[in-house]
């Protein structure tokens, strides 16, 4: 926090506040003012907010094409299950704000105020952030605190999910007992998917942020299968490297997105990584450009069922059937260009890019051990 040594600058600081017409501004001072101080607080350091912090450039780019619109039927809910400092639910409610100019009905501003914007979190610290942060904006949402996938289900359903699951593998030592849950695995992310799978209603939809090896390690063939049969998992976007610059700048991941209630017969992928320069915090931030052409790509309907094109091998946007998928035991973590930094050896990424790709790796192997472990120590004591 900083400290004021001259009064005089204490002084003139106060005045400029005064002199201000707060309430005839068109942004809600006090809510972008403590949102402003949550991003500041996740972009200095490791600790902190960050862990509970996604991009704001990513979150909007996901609610502009899920379209997480509550004026839709009167029992509209939005949720994310593990919210952090609530950073999807306000950007929902901002991107509703911006499309309709804030022109609502009464009992529909009123409704969608209190009865639309759900969510939970597992550490008190960043609820009371979500919480305070939705409340300056005058929203009364309904925050729970507890573990989303260690909780029995409380029969909540939602139209749209929009999420950020925590990564690692922390508190992760032992499967949940959950009959929703159709795998069995100790993997959060995994069960993550299980539980969003559960909480959506039948037509809802979902957006979800999953690390690379959540894609192919573990039980995640068990679980993108069972994902694929009871849901259209439509789109993945391979997100850049650093994305999650400076807290987890090593960190690769992807975003999925999926409609519950038909199956899937083919899967589109768009890949915003490959000889696509890192994020960094100074050089080169995340910006809204970076996710154009994907948005482009990815069509009008909220559902993914635009008309696509298949751009072809050379190109970033690709269909991949369902046949397909099978025969790589639903394993989603496609790629196809040919990654130029590879060949030149004056371009290859960064050390600590190599160092998150050999922690995945590392990562994946020793769930399959843990798996092994576990199958041996359930056999013995049969």
């Amino acid at each position: 926090m900083p400290r004021f040594t001259n009064p005089v600058n204490l002084k003139k600081i106060i005045n400029m506040i005064d002199e201000e017409d707060w309430s005839a501004m068109e942004v809600d001072v006090k809510g972008a003012a403590f949102e402003g101080l949550l991003e500041k607080s996740a972009a200095e350091g490791k600790k902190g907010a960050g862990q509970y912090f996604t991009p704001r450039v990513l979150i909007q780019s996901i609610v502009r094409v899920m379209q997480p619109d509550p004026r839709s039927n009167k029992e509209y809910k939005i949720c994310d299950p593990a919210c952090g400092t609530a950073g999807f639910l306000m950007l929902a409610y901002e991107w509703l704000m911006e499309i309709t100019k804030g022109a609502l009905d009464r009992k529909k501003v009123l409704r969608i105020k209190k009865e639309t914007f759900y969510g939970q979190e597992l550490v008190p610290r960043p609820r009371r952030l979500a919480l305070m942060n939705l409340f300056l904006h005058g929203l009364e949402p309904k925050i729970h605190l507890g573990d989303s996938i260690y909780e029995p289900d409380r029969s909540e359903r939602f139209d749209c999910i929009l999420t950020n699951p925590p990564f690692g593998t922390k508190g992760a030592n032992q499967a949940p007992v959950r009959d929703d849950f159709t795998v069995s695995t100790s993997n959060k992310q995994l069960n993550f998917i299980q539980h969003v799978m559960t909480i959506l209603k039948p037509g809802g939809r979902a957006a979800m942020v999953l690390p690379d090896n959540v894609l192919f390690a573990d039980q995640a063939g068990e679980v993108i299968k069972y994902l694929m049969e009871d849901c259209n998992v439509h789109t993945v976007l391979r997100l850049p490297n650093g994305t999650f610059t400076p807290y987890s700048q090593g960190v690769k991941a992807n975003v999925l997105f999926f409609q519950k209630g038909l199956k899937t017969e083919d899967i589109w992928i768009y890949d915003c990584r490959t000889n696509i320069p890192g994020v960094t915090k100074k050089d080169r931030p995340l910006i809204p450009a970076m996710f154009e052409d994907f948005e482009m790509c990815y069509g009008a309907d909220p559902n993914g069922q635009s008309e696509r094109r298949d751009l072809g091998e050379d190109g970033r946007f690709r269909k991949f059937s369902l046949g397909q998928i099978k025969a790589r035991d639903y394993n989603l973590d496609i790629t196809w260009l040919k990654d130029e930094n590879l060949e030149d050896p004056n371009a290859l990424p960064e050390p600590q890019l190599l160092v998150a790709d050999a922690i995945t790796e590392l990562s994946a192997c020793v769930d399959e051990l843990q798996l092994i472990l576990d199958e041996i120590e359930a056999e013995e004591v049969e």
